[in-house]
């Protein structure tokens, strides 16, 4: 589980092909205090498995599943890539719940300036768009953003500077993919609510009046 508050960049040091998957090699820009062999870091909002950690370098398995949900895939040697370490129950929870399991890729529409902030507009699949609300959370390669307006299959985030400035979105261009993780809990909301509106359709059928009692007794409102 991680915040997306993005600890610091880190650098591909070495990629190779692996049983269908990839290894990499990277290296963060800051210290790995008190690593654990096997332990969970975001690379651009992936959960990774990082082993074989030696000073700020560790090796992190790839599977195909996340080369073909993610822009992993497409990350070359020397590039940098946004890295956070798993949250500690201790620490404070900055940004919001993420998971690390991707959604989506979305595409950069546009980049303007507004004063000192950028105003960033991204497109993605509208099966994805319809759990990003306006003034929710979204994770863009690994990094927890206030969505500032959105509308079906597309969304708009404001950047700080110090954000521009720790990420690599100080970097990415008109037509540049990014990793997409949706706010989780949109999701078992709607699987919840799904399922008692399945259930609330039956007792319909068998002739059950849906009134204020009723919705309170399935959990609707209190």
């Amino acid at each position: 589980m991680f915040t997306g508050i993005i600890e610091g960049y880190g650098r591909l040091i070495g990629k190779r092909m692996s049983g269908g998957g990839l290894v990499f090699e990277l290296e963060a820009g800051f210290e790995i205090t008190d690593p654990k062999e096997g332990e969970s870091i975001a690379v651009n909002g992936v959960c990774l498995t990082a082993y074989g950690i030696s000073g700020r370098r560790f090796t992190a398995d790839v599977s195909p599943e996340s080369l073909t949900r993610t822009r992993l895939g497409d990350i070359h040697v020397g590039d940098r890539v946004n890295l956070e370490r798993a949250l500690r129950l201790s620490d404070r929870l900055g940004g919001h719940i993420v998971s690390g399991h991707v959604d989506c890729v979305a595409s950069l529409k546009s980049n303007k300036a507004a004063g000192q902030y950028t105003l960033l507009s991204f497109s993605l699949p509208k099966e994805q768009s319809r759990y990003i609300v306006e003034k929710g959370s979204v994770a863009i390669d690994g990094i927890s953003l206030t969505v500032n307006s959105c509308s079906p299959g597309e969304f708009s985030v404001s950047i700080i500077p110090h954000t521009l400035k720790m990420t690599t979105l100080n970097t990415l261009k008109v037509g540049g993919m990014v990793n997409i993780e949706v706010d989780i809990i949109g999701k078992y909301v709607e699987k919840l609510l799904g399922t008692q509106m399945f259930d609330a359709a039956d007792q319909v059928n068998a002739g059950t009046r849906i009134d204020a009692g009723f919705l309170a007794e399935h959990g609707f409102f209190k």
